[in-house]
């Protein structure tokens, strides 16, 4: 075990854990441990990793926050189990020793974690079931090495950075770098979901135990109910249980609040809770003011309507542009979203806020997205081409020239792509079409990397056979936009800032209840969300448009660089990503070979 390398990776993560560090290395240097601190369950030395129980059997490095520990203790207790903190952390230790990789089953709460067994001589590693925690492992066939992060393993100096096509390709088609990969070859997450066992024969097993897809199929097999339940009373006491447990934190509790029903909804739950010690933040941008864009009015009248302490927090192009560089330098994988929760992030460091609750998963679970009608019509419209693949190839090839002046080049697509579900989805969410990336990317390169990303097998693999189209629709939300885009983003741009992100709408049992009511034709919409709250909220809430949280991207660096081509929509600032991140560009109206990638500065994030 090389010491200096684990103090490496440790430090980068610096900002993830500003409130303390440890470092463990077995007797054999064999094995170790390395830990970053954000104190905010049990705020005493008790509470510090890595930890071990009192035999040394066991002993853990945990990022997350388990909401049901409490519940969890007391079980525990009951058997005979003793414990030294009143942390959450400790609780994880002995439900190990009690039920084994069984475990999960019973953590309601995002999480990533790694146990070191010694009386098995082997490493137990688990991450959440909807990877709101991040967990990257680099196996190189002598060594494991696992963080939170894909900079932290790099800047260990012990991980060969070999570009992977599959990173960089993955990133221009979606905006972001899919999961299992990253922009190296020699690092990929472990699966959602899933826990990942390493004995001492070197073996590395891993395990899914949660899948989105088979929870619908499940629900989807389930004998349907009377309609006639109490649909949004459950939906009510669903909410109220999910937000009461994010709320479960020794420090003050914020909350991101714009003007969109998700924050508003969260807020009137956790309001009801805390009241004015509930603290709302609302970005203001001076491009979006007095527009249908601008959240501060309506966010503002929220907070007081609920009787909750409210802050407005305003920035300009020019703070922006002087803080881009470190964003750029936090940023873990390239990504075009992730500004918004960085700068309103910030605010709430500068706020004194530790923990933030965000209304992020609401549009995956009630339908809150243009997808969820338009790429079912897409999908029905188009499916009768869907038999005749090279004629709506040449289709594509013929309109392309004639389109792209005009509109999307997404549309000479619609015959090739928009035939199935999984298809419409890649044409509802891409970047770039598949077919247009050899033209920003080495040609050879992408053909390499569009092998391994394998983009449309993996939809069609996540969707599996699920009838329901609200539901499918949900599933590839739910695992591809949410967990790679919104969920990695709010990682790394909250813990940048020491800020812990939580979402109570991406919950195991809100999840399910949710999905049931969908299948049994009982399907909550955005106006039912907004009606479990009825009474409280301002009504202009029910007919505001969907506008989103958003960052004047377009305003602020929309506009070609020069000597580079006009590009539509944010495609412009997906190259200014592209650049900063050093990938294998190929050069306007030149081919050639990609060059060596010089790779992401090792910044704290």
């Amino acid at each position: 075990m090389d010491r200096a390398e684990l103090q490496r990776i440790g430090d980068a993560m610096a900002a993830r854990g500003p409130d303390g560090s440890g470092l463990w290395i077995s007797p054999d240097n064999r094995v170790g441990l390395a830990h970053r601190r954000l104190a905010i369950i049990d705020l005493s030395a008790a509470g510090a990793q890595p930890m071990s129980t009192e035999d040394g059997q066991l002993r853990i490095t945990y990022n997350g926050e388990i909401y049901n520990y409490r519940a969890l203790r007391s079980d525990l207790e009951s058997k005979g189990y003793r414990f030294r903190s009143e942390s959450d952390t400790e609780v994880l230790l002995h439900l190990y020793a009690d039920r084994g990789p069984d475990m999960v089953h019973a953590l309601r709460g995002m999480f990533a974690f790694a146990i070191w067994d010694e009386r098995r001589h082997g490493m137990f590693l688990a991450r959440d079931p909807f990877g709101i925690k991040p967990l990257y492992v680099a196996d190189d066939g002598s060594t494991l090495r696992f963080a939170s992060q894909v900079k932290a393993l790099l800047a260990g100096g012990g991980v060969p950075r070999r570009e992977d096509p599959a990173g960089s390709v993955g990133f221009l088609l979606w905006g972001f770098v899919p999961e299992p990969f990253s922009l190296y070859r020699d690092i990929r997450s472990i699966a959602a979901g899933s826990h990942l066992w390493i004995g001492k024969d070197g073996l590395a097993a891993e395990t899914q135990y949660f899948s989105t897809r088979e929870e619908m199929l499940r629900i989807e097999g389930e004998e349907r109910r009377p309609a006639g339940g109490d649909a949004m009373a459950e939906l009510r006491a669903a909410l109220d249980e999910s937000i009461d447990h994010h709320l479960v934190a020794d420090v003050p509790v914020g909350l991101f609040l714009s003007s969109g029903i998700d924050s508003c909804v969260v807020a009137s739950f956790a309001g009801a809770r805390l009241g004015d010690r509930l603290h709302s933040l609302t970005l203001g941008f001076s491009e979006f003011k007095n527009t249908e864009y601008d959240e501060t009015v309506l966010a503002a009248r929220v907070a007081a309507d609920l009787g909750i302490k409210h802050s407005t927090c305003w920035t300009s192009r020019e703070q922006v542009d002087a803080g881009l560089s470190s964003y750029f330098e936090a940023m873990d994988q390239p990504s075009m979203d992730g500004l918004n929760t960085w700068l309103v992030s910030k605010a709430a460091k500068d706020s004194g806020i530790k923990v933030a609750l965000s209304g992020l998963g609401g549009d995956e679970l009630f339908a809150g997205y243009p997808s969820f009608t338009q790429v079912p019509a897409t999908a029905r419209w188009a499916s009768p081409f869907a038999k005749h693949a090279g004629i709506s190839r040449a289709v594509r090839r013929a309109a392309e020239p004639l389109l792209a002046p005009f509109t999307s080049p997404k549309y000479a697509g619609l015959l090739e792509y928009g035939g199935s579900v999984s298809g419409a989805y890649l044409l509802r969410r891409a970047l770039y079409m598949p077919w247009e990336v050899a033209r920003v990317l080495d040609p050879a390169f992408v053909e390499e990397g569009l092998k391994r990303l394998d983009t449309e097998d993996r939809l069609r693999v996540a969707l599996g056979n699920i009838s329901h189209e609200r539901l499918a629709v949900s599933a590839l939300e739910l695992d591809w936009y949410l967990r790679s885009q919104l969920l990695r983003d709010s990682d790394w741009a909250g813990m940048a800032h020491s800020v812990e992100i939580r979402v109570p709408f991406v919950d195991v049992p809100l999840f399910r209840m949710v999905a049931r009511q969908v299948a049994d034709e009982r399907a909550p919409t955005k106006k039912d969300l907004l009606r479990a709250v009825s009474g409280e909220l301002p009504a202009l809430l029910s007919t505001r448009p969907k506008t989103g949280f958003n960052v004047p991207v377009r305003e602020w660096f929309g506009t070609s660089l020069p000597g580079e081509r006009a590009e539509r929509g944010l495609r412009t600032w997906a190259r200014r990503v592209l650049d900063k991140w050093n990938l294998p560009a190929k050069p306007q109206g030149r081919p050639g070979k990609p060059p060596k990638m010089a790779g992401a500065p090792n910044v704290p994030s």
